[in-house]
């Protein structure tokens, strides 16, 4: 066997890994493109005072993700998670050409940006669900924090290269240097197209539909023990038996059966606090916030984004180092508790000393930036990635990368109405207060799973009750 398993091998596991998590280049360059291009936008349209159809433009995004993760997530349980990386790369080509080629046409033209941007974001929001999924499958238990942050580690390089794009872009004359930086989100969704061609299918989703030859061929690329697949494979194999034995048919209202329910509120909470506490309001504002602190223009501004990427890249590498050295409930609870305090700390001193630099609150984001890199943004999509029994995994994916999504989308776009309307030190308060709630729900509702096989997890999921009262920390 293992002799035919080497004389199968031709794919490597760094390759794997590495297009694996390549969708979330995706994910990150149109998180960020948009930091960039909107003043150049908002000049371009003359839309400097319309708060509200600026939210839209920049969030339309994300509501389309919402949908893009449930139905990719749903979809993948069916055709696979390979499959449907491959559609999700196709469409993200499409609509980011027809982004930068939008019509000038008035008001209109806003509409139609709109209208292309959601249905952009069904592919953005479909990587989101499907590359953590994949990755979680396919790393082994012990490596598996380290390799799902690989997924974060993509997000934040890809919002250093539209950062980058967009400064390169920026002398460009302004109807050209937009359009620029939304078109060319086309060239790494075609890099993904290609580099996926050559990927495996998830073992655990070839197990589920039979296959299971093909599934022990694909283990022998990523694990080199013959004794660790036959391992894996029939851990696999008992938790397919179990549920075909309970002939259990998955919907919607199967994720919150008493079987599942302890481990779905877990994982799609922590995906929904991830983006209400408010992180995106930095990537997608931070030249427009520095520009109402300190009145110079967020065209110029454009070297700030750039210092936010960097210290998101630094922080992504950090948190593989330390991903699988600490249990993910501390890393979750201290990080929040940090970025809570990142956030109420401006509010509290500038009420107390009502002349404060200005500036203050931009080294505060950049602290609040630096805790989130290698907390709550790498380790929502480990676990969303392995908390999730195999029974409802791509549907309950899909759920919370939706869940991720609204508070994204509700961020985007209710941001630039509030500090239209209050002081951005109390609105960024109020993203502190839910940090701190983030930080409530980590300590009572989510389970460790650090060390533990998938199958394991399913089964401290089914008997959480039994297991968090012999072991609390659990």
């Amino acid at each position: 066997m293992n002799v035919m398993a080497k004389a199968e091998k031709k794919i490597s596991s760094a390759f794997i890994y590495f297009f694996g998590s390549f969708g979330g280049i995706l994910f990150g360059y149109d998180i960020g493109v948009m930091t960039g291009a909107l003043p150049f936008l908002q000049a371009d349209w003359h839309l400097e005072n319309a708060a509200s159809l600026v939210g839209w433009i920049t969030s339309a995004v994300m509501f389309g993700a919402i949908f893009g993760g449930a139905l990719a997530g749903q979809l993948s349980d069916k055709f696979g998670r390979r499959k449907m990386i491959l559609m999700s790369a196709i469409v993200f080509m499409v609509f980011s050409v027809l982004s930068g080629v939008s019509p000038d046409m008035g008001e209109a033209s806003a509409y139609y940006l709109i209208i292309v941007r959601m249905l952009l974001g069904l592919a953005v929001g479909a990587a989101s669900a499907l590359v953590p999924a994949y990755m979680s499958e396919m790393a082994p238990a012990k490596a598996r924090g380290r390799l799902s942050g690989l997924n974060q580690t993509m997000i934040v390089s890809g919002m250093l290269l539209s950062y980058v794009v967009d400064f390169l872009l920026k002398d460009l004359p302004g109807e050209w240097a937009w359009r620029l930086m939304l078109g060319l989100a086309a060239v790494p969704a075609l890099i993904l197209f290609l580099g996926v061609l050559r990927l495996p299918e998830s073992p655990r989703f070839l197990l589920r539909k039979g296959d299971e030859a093909q599934a022990r061929k694909v283990l022998s690329y990523i694990r080199k023990n013959p004794a660790e697949i036959d391992q894996e494979l029939a851990s696999i194999k008992e938790t397919a038996k179990e549920e075909r034995q309970a002939n259990q048919k998955t919907s919607w209202s199967t994720l919150f059966s008493g079987k599942y329910r302890y481990l779905v509120i877990a994982g799609v909470g922590v995906a929904a606090f991830q983006q209400f506490q408010g992180a995106n309001a930095i990537f997608y504002y931070i030249p427009l916030i520095v520009q109402k602190a300190t009145g110079q223009a967020a065209s110029s501004n454009l070297m700030w984004p750039i210092v936010q990427g960097v210290i998101l890249v630094v922080g992504s590498l950090v948190y593989m180092w330390i991903a699988d050295k600490f249990n993910r409930r501390t890393l979750l609870m201290v990080g929040g508790a940090v970025m809570g305090l990142s956030f109420i700390l401006p509010a509290v001193i500038n009420w107390m000393m009502p002349n404060m630099n200005p500036m203050t609150i931009v080294v505060f984001l950049c602290i609040y930036v630096a805790f989130y890199s290698f907390t709550w943004a790498p380790l929502t999509w480990v676990l969303v990635g392995e908390i999730f029994p195999l029974a409802i995994r791509g549907r309950a994916s899909g759920l919370a990368s939706s869940f991720n999504w609204i508070g994204s989308w509700l961020v985007g776009l209710i941001f630039p109405i509030m500090t239209a309307s209050m002081p951005q030190e109390a609105v960024f308060a109020i993203f502190g207060i839910i940090c701190i709630l983030g930080v409530i729900f980590v300590k009572t509702c989510v389970p460790e799973t650090r060390g533990h096989t998938l199958e394991e997890i399913e089964e401290q999921g089914t008997n959480h009750g039994r297991v968090k009262a012999s072991n609390p920390e659990s």
